[in-house]
């Protein structure tokens, strides 16, 4: 069943999504152990704005641009990857190259939308995954993401 999940995490305590002003984000920022600086504050007031979102680095430089937020996209690909490593964000990865952060962190997979270059999100509970191998020595699965691919129907 596909539908929007709030958005919980470890690093943040609670609900990400709330975190809508500078003041959210930067205690987000802090419980999640960065530095709340000014671009790390902007960016996730663009990405925290109160609902699940999938972008891509491209999609949140063309925001920040709406938002007269000075920053490259070097800066926004950096940040991305330190709110991943922070567990504010989930990376999901599509088309080997292609990327998405995703600000709902809970256990859950997606919908590939194909011609939209758009996910969607499944509920992690709709989705069994059986048969799984052992980790190499020294590792552990820290998680399993299922991507559907879907299109209209011809």
């Amino acid at each position: 069943m596909a539908k929007d999940l709030p958005a919980r995490d470890a690093a943040t305590g609670g609900d990400a999504r709330r975190a809508n002003d500078t003041s959210d984000v930067a205690r987000m920022l802090k419980r999640a152990g960065l530095r709340p600086t000014r671009q790390r504050l902007s960016l996730g007031s663009l990405l925290f704005d109160g609902r699940d979102r999938h972008v891509t680095a491209e999609m949140l430089h063309e925001q920040a641009i709406r938002a007269q937020v000075p920053v490259s996209l070097a800066t926004i690909y950096n940040t991305l990857h330190q709110f991943t490593r922070a567990g504010l964000l989930r990376e999901v990865a599509v088309d080997g190259a292609k990327s998405y952060f995703d600000t709902n962190t809970r256990d859950h997979h997606h919908f590939y939308v194909e011609d939209q270059s758009r996910l969607i999100d499944i509920e992690g509970a709709s989705i069994a995954v059986t048969g799984l191998p052992e980790a190499p020595q020294g590792m552990e699965i820290t998680h399993i993401d299922v991507v559907v691919r879907v299109r209209p129907r011809r």
